[in-house]
């Protein structure tokens, strides 16, 4: 019988709380890493409000420091891609021999940077679609959906296939009640996600207003399906094809989610540096590089580095001064 697999969750936040939560719920060895939660959750544990059923985790492995952390299977990286220069110096401590890097984030380009930060280690990109949101020290509220597609990152950036690790795993989340779905191309399941992500994202933060708002508007609807078909052009001129259909399979989910404030929302409003360059500038880049312009996902780019500058810069000031 084959060791269980250990987890470490590297960001115990509306994502990475929920799925670690729900994987050491099913009996999974998981330890979490956090920040300013850590003492709360410590001694309480964690709470988990969710349309799947509430529960409880009222003991938690949880560390303040990556240091006095066991060495893990899986690493789960849950942090905001803003936080990826933090990889080279929590990956290696924490991965044993043979580990893996499962990177949980949005946008393109992070599966590079983990693979920097560990070399020697496998990278597997999990793509979730989820609503949920941290609503109180080691309070996560899960609103809707949940599933993640999982694929592994090549070095060349094409197709890698599927491997008996990925199964693996997608299969302790499976056991963990989450729907999985494994996939041989990283790079066109991050465009297809990309496809919800810029618009949504962006929009959002823009418009100062949530899913729901955009899609009963006629105006801003259009705008979102507009802002899709640009980024499905854009997949198609670096070598991913994703149908048109797809679109309206976005909306169609969109329409009939809760109402839910994307995760760039809640950056912006609690003052954040947002994930700028992993949705828009990366993509934006990509596209050019290929040939191909996405007018309107370059207007949200610069709306939204506009609208980032003061929080990162507020942040750069914060992280002056504590150090």
């Amino acid at each position: 019988m084959l060791k269980p697999r250990r987890y470490a969750i590297l960001g115990t936040g509306a994502l990475g709380g929920f799925y670690g939560a729900r994987l050491s719920h099913a009996g999974a060895d998981v330890h979490f890493l956090l920040h300013s939660d850590f003492e709360h959750v410590r001694r309480h544990g964690l709470v988990i409000d969710s349309k799947d059923g509430d529960f409880v985790l009222p003991e938690v492995q949880a560390y303040s420091d990556v240091h006095e952390m066991p060495r893990c299977d899986v690493a789960v990286v849950a942090l905001k891609a803003t936080q990826n220069h933090l990889l080279p110096s929590l990956l290696p401590p924490v991965l044993a021999d043979g580990g893996v890097v499962l990177l949980m984030q949005n946008g393109l380009g992070g599966e590079e940077e983990a693979a920097k930060a560990a070399p020697g280690h496998a990278v597997l990109g999990g793509l979730c679609f989820l609503c949920s949101n941290k609503v109180g020290p080691g309070h996560i509220r899960h609103l809707d959906y949940g599933n993640v597609r999982l694929a592994e990152h090549a070095a060349d950036s094409g197709p890698a296939g599927v491997s008996d690790r990925t199964r693996g795993i997608a299969q302790d989340f499976t056991s963990a009640g989450i729907q999985v779905d494994i996939e041989e191309d990283l790079v066109l399941a991050r465009w297809q996600k990309l496809v919800w992500n810029v618009p949504m994202s962006g929009l959002s933060v823009v418009l100062e207003t949530d899913t729901q708002a955009l899609m009963a508007d006629p105006h801003t609807r259009a705008l979102a399906e507009d802002i899709m078909h640009e980024v499905v052009a854009g997949a198609r001129a670096c070598g991913r094809h994703v149908h048109h259909s797809f679109v309206q399979k976005m909306i169609d989910m969109t329409l009939a989610m809760a109402p839910y404030r994307a995760s760039m929302k809640v950056d912006f409003d609690e003052g954040k540096p947002m994930e700028v360059e992993a949705i828009y500038g990366n993509p934006l880049r990509a596209a050019r590089s290929a040939g191909a312009a996405m007018p309107l996902v370059e207007t949200l780019y610069r709306q939204l580095k506009f609208l980032d500058y003061p929080n990162k810069r507020d942040m750069a000031r914060r992280r002056a001064r504590s150090s």
